[in-house]
């Protein structure tokens, strides 16, 4: 009888042990799929080319929930969490047996709950399910979830979740937000003093809070330190230290570094996390803070904008937008790299480089500044001044406005438009409006983002990348806005600019310009690695009396090369072709310029009637010269390949003769002895078969 009570009582217990381990199967069934926290709302942030933070922004509901591994963080915090919150973590399956038997001694010998006995990973499930009271049930559904997340997930990956997830009081979530909030620095660059503040704070975020409970916060901090003494992590000497050491009363701000190229990345890819860009955060930083300097030193609405860029791959290194995002008077929120301004002078270089191109100039070639008159149209020097005869070097280097509206006629103002578009930049005209003389002065809109764009090229000799701001991979190769010659004979030019007072001579290839009514003052300027414009002014347009780009924008240019680099680098080394010599020593055509049916004689000039403009022929083997013929002109007929002068006979022919390089591109001109001239475009290739007949 007893031993069939005994059976009896052991397949009742048996069956209830089944039915009860049935009935929490089914349970576990219902809680749903086990959440990993992939459809939570992270913050989005932008980060520079070395990973640095640049800004982070906002979740929808307004919380700091920072993304972050266990590589993000000072081994060392990782060892105080353990040995405070979870010392097994690495033995258990995600619950701890013993943790669980000494929370529930607690609650039987005291009446209340002292300890939860939560691993991290029942911590991470509750995170993942957030619950507002502590029951059974809930205690019993976070060991069901945190048996499936080390089922799921390595500890390693559980650990991220808990650095991610963790709360730090108020709307910060994750130990890199804490670290960044509380001490302005990233989680693997904490103290023990720090690191043991952030291990205490999740326990109970809003009582701990050191910005509002520093007292609180403080004991907590040292109970960290007093466990971790105990559990072998950290010396008593250390741990002696860090108790010395007070705790933050107040939350900083988090990064905030080049906010409007944050802007731009965020707006334009709303979906991805994590926006990496080019730019070098300590450079940004540098470039800022002389803006925000130097535009204080100027006036309370006057704003500064600079842009850094590397010559050899095109990648911004430095996007400053304004003078003080938050700054209202200087509406620091436009980024004013990308706001069209008339670029005043600063187009010049390219006006003088597309006559090199053409062969109608040499730096050293002579051209006058004086009264002219072309229509209606009659400019004027910055300074109401004549200088008479001066050579081309000088014109430039001195930004004299008559013999660049002069070349300008000669060039073509629509043709100098066509190669900004050839170039990646389109300048902004009024409706209906063409390209006219004006625009040699600043008569069209342009951003300081094509201006930097286009003197990049000039450092590249003439051969311009697209600006690229992001680390996506470049859709777009170099393009052609001059000749390498021409290219070189500006940047050579602008080198020899005056600097502005206590700036050292020969630094850099640079330029200034200065719009009408003294709206905008720019300086752009190159050396061999880097290319940096600047822009001053007021971002609603008004004018600034007496503001120039010399006065203004030139000295920052040169302060704002002097912090991105110790040392200058030199220029691209001459190419073939290029000219040294002076005035006496050039071509007579090339020794001085002149303006049709002012500064010379009226007359037809030459006209190249062979080949046309676009025609393709073929380069015979032996070297076997190609004709040109030519009518019209006066004297003796100089021929010259993109702008390099051909040994001439002396004599006066309707049909010269021409020996290319090789197959390719070639821009012949023919000029008379007078300085006209005419120019065609054509393409040599290489005759079928004539390379094996060599």
């Amino acid at each position: 009888m007893t031993r069939r009570c005994i059976r009896k009582a052991l397949a009742g217990t048996c069956a209830g042990l089944v039915a009860a381990a049935i009935a929490l199967a089914v349970w576990a069934y219902s809680l749903g799929p086990l959440p990993l926290g992939r459809e939570l709302d992270y913050s989005r942030i932008v980060v520079a080319r070395d990973g640095r933070l640049l800004r982070a922004f906002a979740t929808p509901d307004g919380r700091w929930r920072l993304p972050a591994t266990v590589k993000d963080v000072d081994p060392r915090f990782l060892r105080l969490l353990l040995a405070y919150e979870d010392k097994r973590f690495y033995r258990h399956p995600g619950v701890d047996p013993l943790a669980l038997g000494r929370a529930a001694l607690q609650l039987a010998a005291s009446g209340h709950v002292v300890s939860g006995g939560s691993t991290i990973t029942m911590q991470v499930a509750r995170l993942l399910e957030p619950r507002e009271h502590r029951t059974l049930l809930a205690k019993l559904r976070q060991i069901v979830r945190a048996l499936e997340l080390e089922h799921a997930l390595s500890k390693t990956e559980i650990l991220s979740l808990y650095l991610t997830l963790a709360p730090y009081g108020g709307n910060l979530e994750g130990v890199r937000a804490a670290a960044l909030a509380y001490f302005g620095k990233e989680p693997r660059h904490l103290s023990l003093a720090e690191a043991a503040l952030l291990v205490a704070l999740p326990q109970s975020p809003a009582l701990r809070r050191p910005d509002r409970h520093p007292q609180a916060a403080f004991e907590a901090r040292n109970r960290v330190l007093d466990r971790a003494v105990a559990a072998g992590v950290v010396t008593r000497e250390e741990a002696r230290q860090a108790r010395a050491q007070p705790v933050p009363t107040a939350r900083k701000h988090l990064p905030m570094i080049a906010p409007h190229a944050a802007d731009e990345v965020a707006a334009a890819d709303p979906l991805t996390r994590v926006h990496r860009l080019t730019l070098d955060a300590d450079l940004q930083s540098r470039l800022e803070a002389l803006a925000c300097a130097r535009a204080e030193a100027l006036g309370p609405e006057i704003s500064v904008a600079i842009l850094a860029v590397d010559n050899a791959t095109g990648e911004v290194r430095a996007h400053v937008g304004s003078a003080g995002y938050f700054d209202a008077r200087r509406a620091g929120a436009v980024d004013m790299t990308a706001a069209l301004r008339s670029p005043g002078s600063t187009l010049k270089p390219f006006i003088y480089g597309l006559g090199f191109e053409d062969g109608l100039l040499h730096p050293e070639t002579l051209i006058d500044d004086r009264p002219a008159r072309y229509g209606p149209y009659a400019p004027e020097n910055f300074d109401h001044l004549f200088r008479g005869t001066v050579t081309v070097r000088r014109a430039l280097q001195f930004s004299l406005n008559l013999p660049a509206v002069a070349v300008l006629d000669r060039v073509g103002a629509e043709r100098l438009a066509a190669r900004l578009r050839q170039a990646g930049v389109v300048a902004a005209l009024p409706r209906g409006a063409s390209p006219g003389l004006a625009m040699g002065l600043g008569g069209v809109g342009l951003t300081l983002r094509d201006l930097t764009l286009l003197y990049a090229g000039l450092a590249r000799q003439g051969s311009v990348l697209p600006l690229v701001e992001t680390s996506a991979p470049r859709r777009q190769g170099p393009r052609r806005l001059l000749d390498p010659v021409a290219a070189w004979y500006v940047a050579d030019i602008l080198r020899g600019t005056p600097p502005p007072d206590n700036a050292p001579v020969g630094r850099l290839a640079f330029k200034t310009g200065t719009s009408y009514g003294n709206r905008d003052a720019w300086a752009l300027g190159f050396d061999g690695r880097m290319t940096i414009g600047v822009w001053v002014g007021r971002a609603d347009g008004a004018p600034v009396p007496g503001m120039t780009g010399r006065s203004a924008a030139a000295p920052i240019l040169f302060d704002a090369f002097a912090r991105a680099e110790r040392d200058p680098v030199p220029l691209l080394p001459a190419p073939a072709g290029v000219i040294l010599a002076v005035n006496a020593q050039l071509p007579p055509p090339l020794r001085r310029f002149g303006r049709e049916g002012t500064l010379r004689e009226a007359g037809e000039g030459p006209r190249i009637l062979f080949p046309p403009d676009g025609a393709r022929l073929e380069l015979a083997g032996d070297g076997e010269p190609i004709a040109v013929k030519v009518a019209g002109g006066r004297g003796l007929l100089t021929v010259m390949v993109n702008g390099v002068p051909l040994p001439s006979d002396r004599g006066r022919h309707s049909l010269l003769f021409v020996r290319p390089d090789g197959p390719g591109f070639a821009r012949l001109t023919v000029m008379d002895a007078r300085g006209r001239a005419d120019s065609v475009t054509v393409r040599f290739e290489a005759r079928p078969g004539a390379a094996a007949a060599q």
